[in-house]
C-alpha cells in the first residue's frame, strides 16, 4: 500500500513538473530568452562554415536541443566539391608566417633551403638559380598567371612554392588543375623582408587543403512520424568569417522555437524540423535532401517554410508559392507573392514543385561581414508568432 501510495506521488509529481514546463514554454518571456540564447550559443561558435569545427559544433547542439524537446533526430551527411584551407603556414628559421594555400593545390610539408627566384618566376628566371629540393619564393605580377609560375617552379625542381603579393595584404590564389607541388601566397607586407635577406633560409611550408565539404543536415521530428505533410527548415551554416547572426542563427533559434512550441501538438505529428547546412555554397544542403528524400514523401508533402535572416529589419517580408500563398495571406491578413527575393532553401523544394514560403526581413548592413554579431529579439518571437499561425491554419 505504501509502495502504491509513493508510485501515486510520483506520477502526480511528474504530471504538474510537465504541466509547469509546457507553461513556462508558452510563456512569451521565456521563449524570447530562448531565442536570444540560441542565437547567443551559435555565434559564439564562430564562423559556421561547412565542414569546419564550428560547423559541427552546431550541428552537435541542434541535436542536442531537438533530443532536449522530444525529437528523434537523424543527421543526413552530404559532401560536394569545396576547396578549403585548414591552417597553412611558411617557417623560416624558426619562426611560423601565415600564408594561404591556393585553390586546388595539393597538400603537403616540404623543409629546404628558401630559394629567391628573381624577377617574376620565368622559366628563364628559374634557371638563374637552383631550386631543386628547394622551395621556391617568387614575386606575383610579371604577365604571368600563378599557375605559371607554379609549372615553372615544379620544372625546376622546386618542392614547394610561395608566392608574394604585389600588394600589402594576402591574396586566394585562383588554380583550374591541382598544383604539381604544394604551393600558397603570402601577403606583400611578410614577404618583403623574405625578398630582401642576404642569404638563404631553412624553411618549411605546411599546406592544408581539403579538396571537398562534408555537410551535415539535421532532421529532427517527434517518433514514427516518417511521412510528414511539412517541412519546416533553414540553414545553419555561415560564411567564412563571419560568425552569422542573422544570416542565419535568426533563422535556426526560430526554428527550434516552432519545434519546441509544437512538441506537445498534434501538428508535430505532421512536420519535421530540419537545419540545412551548405546553404552559402549554393544550397547544398537542400538540394541533397530532395534528391534523397522519398519520392512518395516528396509528392505528399503541403509544402515548405524557411526561415533565411528574420533578425534584423522591422518589416517581415514572406514571399509564396503554391497554394501556401493563399493560406498565409489569410492567416496574417498581408499580401503574400511569389520570387520576390533570392535564393534560399525553399528553391530547392521549389524545383521539385513543393509549395513554399520564405519568411525573410531584407538584407542588413552587416551581410556577410564579421559585424554580424546581433539580432533583435522581438523580431524573432514576431516571426515565430506569424509562422504559427499558418502552421496551425495549414494542419488544421
Amino acid at each position: 500500500m505504501l509502495f502504491r501510495s509513493r508510485r501515486t506521488l510520483l506520477n502526480l509529481a511528474i504530471a504538474i513538473f510537465t504541466i509547469v514546463l509546457s507553461l513556462s514554454l508558452r510563456s512569451p518571456n521565456f521563449a524570447t530568452d530562448l531565442l536570444t540564447a540560441d542565437v547567443q550559443a551559435l555565434v559564439k561558435m564562430g564562423a559556421r562554415v561547412t565542414g569546419s569545427p564550428a560547423a559541427e559544433r552546431a550541428s552537435e547542439f541542434l541535436v542536442n536541443e531537438y533530443r532536449k524537446a522530444g525529437y528523434q533526430v537523424e543527421i543526413q551527411p552530404f559532401s560536394y566539391p569545396k576547396f578549403a584551407d585548414v591552417g597553412s603556414d611558411l617557417t623560416v628559421n624558426g619562426t611560423a608566417i601565415r600564408v594561404w594555400a591556393m585553390v586546388r593545390s595539393r597538400s603537403g610539408h616540404p623543409s629546404g633551403k628558401l630559394v629567391i627566384v628573381p624577377n617574376y618566376g620565368t622559366s628563364e628566371d628559374f634557371q638563374t638559380v637552383n631550386v631543386k629540393g628547394a622551395i621556391a619564393l617568387v614575386r606575383r605580377g610579371g604577365g604571368l598567371t600563378f599557375a605559371q609560375k607554379i609549372d615553372h617552379a615544379a620544372a625546376a625542381g622546386a618542392i614547394g612554392i610561395v608566392i608574394v603579393n604585389n600588394q600589402s595584404d594576402n591574396v586566394r590564389g585562383m588554380l583550374m588543375q591541382p598544383s604539381p607541388i604544394p604551393a600558397a601566397a603570402i601577403s606583400g607586407k611578410d614577404g618583403a623582408p623574405l625578398l630582401a635577406q642576404p642569404t638563404e633560409a631553412q624553411a618549411t611550408l605546411n599546406v592544408q587543403s581539403r579538396p571537398n565539404a562534408v555537410g551535415r543536415n539535421i532532421i529532427a521530428h517527434l517518433p514514427d512520424v516518417r511521412q510528414p505533410k511539412l517541412i519546416i527548415g533553414g540553414h545553419f551554416d555561415s560564411v567564412e568569417n563571419s560568425p552569422g547572426a542573422n544570416d542565419n542563427a535568426s533563422g535556426t533559434a526560430v526554428i527550434l522555437a516552432l519545434a519546441r512550441q509544437f512538441a506537445q501538438s498534434t501538428e508535430a505529428q505532421q512536420i519535421w524540423f530540419i537545419n540545412f547546412d551548405g546553404e552559402e555554397d549554393g544550397l547544398k544542403g537542400s538540394e541533397a535532401f530532395v534528391e534523397q528524400l522519398d519520392s512518395a514523401v516528396l509528392k505528399s508533402l503541403k509544402g515548405m517554410i524557411n526561415f533565411d535572416m528574420v533578425g534584423v529589419n522591422d518589416r517581415l517580408l514572406i514571399d509564396g508559392s503554391g497554394a501556401l500563398s493563399a493560406v498565409a495571406t489569410q492567416s496574417t491578413r498581408e499580401e503574400v507573392r511569389s520570387s520576390r527575393f533570392g535564393r534560399s532553401d525553399h528553391a530547392s523544394f521549389q524545383a521539385k514543385a513543393v509549395p513554399t514560403l520564405f519568411f525573410f526581413r531584407g538584407k542588413d548592413p552587416n551581410y556577410h561581414s564579421p559585424s554580424d554579431k546581433s539580432v533583435d529579439p522581438r523580431l524573432l518571437k514576431e516571426t515565430q508568432q506569424a509562422a504559427s499561425k499558418i502552421i496551425s491554419q495549414l494542419l488544421k
